[in-house]
């Protein structure tokens, strides 16, 4: 009778249900000092720190992207190199018309999202391996088409105009701080999106589209509304890649490698949560310094890896931290505490 009396009063008592947590507190304080330190890199460090950051940035804003369709909103696409190839050819055309190629990354971002939106009503209409298919397909509909105009190279490609009057130091300075800017917009972008509605209508959609229809959620406004954002997100990628390389080529440009690259680094981190694809994205990082040198045994290597933590960590490195130490970063759910006694 005591236990029952028990389990009663617990039951009435009030509950405690909070989006945020101390963990989280003193994490967004050391966020936020580790970007003041890497806006101080190119004044501190200089070029030698500069291009692998840049590489580990970008690894992150691509991941964290993918992360909002794949990991949030259940569109696993393959095709996400698509947007990054009409970000970088938007950035080619905006600069070539006089824009200032870094702020042609915002245009360029624009420029992916709006061909994005007609080919949403397309795909969307499909899920699960279609859906994943039709995206590979466009992305190589997207290269051929890049290759047979001569308006923007064909296939020898174009040089991104608009560079040549800055100081070699001061451009590279530049993309850096541009790579930086476009990362924690993307990383902190998604967060603020999956913390509001969205984020629980997505992940509903993710789940179960049909239940999630039933009760009200806009299946097609959610997973077109993911779609969009990471298309805008992947041409701002695509710009930078152009101003990296200085050249801008359909074959590179448009290349599986970044799509796998997203697969591999949201597997391995951990899709679903914020912190999983910045942690995914430091092991692709480190994989790459350590054995890049190795040729086709890296990219071994890198498959092997993605295929053992899918069958050893389905949810990912980061599912196997926070359920050992209960750890939440950059919580996006509600959590519920039990009241004392």
């Amino acid at each position: 009778m005591t236990a029952v009396t028990g389990q009663v009063a617990w039951a009435e008592a009030p509950v405690a249900v909070s989006r945020w947590s101390r963990t989280a507190s003193w994490f967004a304080v050391v966020a936020a000092v580790v970007v003041l330190v890497l806006v101080a890199v190119p004044y501190v460090w200089g070029g030698p720190a500069e291009q692998p950051l840049i590489t580990l940035l970008t690894f992150v804003a691509m991941a964290s992207l993918w992360n909002l369709l794949a990991g949030f909103s259940g569109l696993t696409s393959f095709g996400q190199n698509a947007y990054i190839g009409v970000g970088a050819y938007g950035l080619y055309l905006v600069a070539e018309h006089g824009v200032n190629p870094f702020a042609g990354i915002v245009l360029a971002a624009l420029i992916a999202a709006a061909v994005s939106l007609p080919v949403s009503v397309l795909v969307l209409r499909l899920s699960g391996g279609y859906f994943a298919v039709a995206t590979l397909v466009i992305a190589a509909t997207f290269q051929i088409a890049a290759t047979l105009s001569p308006s923007v190279g064909g296939t020898t490609g174009v040089s991104v105009p608009g560079l040549a009057g800055y100081d070699p130091v001061l451009r590279e300075a530049l993309i850096y701080w541009a790579t930086l800017a476009v990362t924690v917009l993307s990383v902190a972008g998604v967060y603020l999106l999956v913390r509001r509605t969205f984020g629980l209508d997505a992940r509903a959609v993710g789940s179960d589209p049909v239940a999630a229809a039933s009760a009200g959620v806009r299946v097609g406004r959610i997973r077109r509304l993911a779609y969009l954002v990471a298309a805008g997100g992947a041409g701002a990628v695509g710009a930078l890649v152009a101003l990296q390389t200085l050249y801008v080529e359909p074959t590179s440009v448009f290349s599986i490698q970044y799509s796998v690259y997203m697969l591999f680094m949201v597997l391995i981190g951990g899709m679903g949560t914020i912190e999983g694809p910045v942690l995914g994205a430091l092991v692709l990082f480190g994989l790459q310094e350590a054995l890049s040198s190795d040729g086709a045994w890296y990219l071994v290597i890198v498959g092997g890896l993605a295929v053992i933590g899918t069958l050893v960590a389905s949810r990912g490195l980061w599912g196997l931290v926070s359920d050992r130490f209960g750890w939440s970063l950059l919580p996006v759910g509600y959590r519920v505490r039990r009241p004392p006694g």
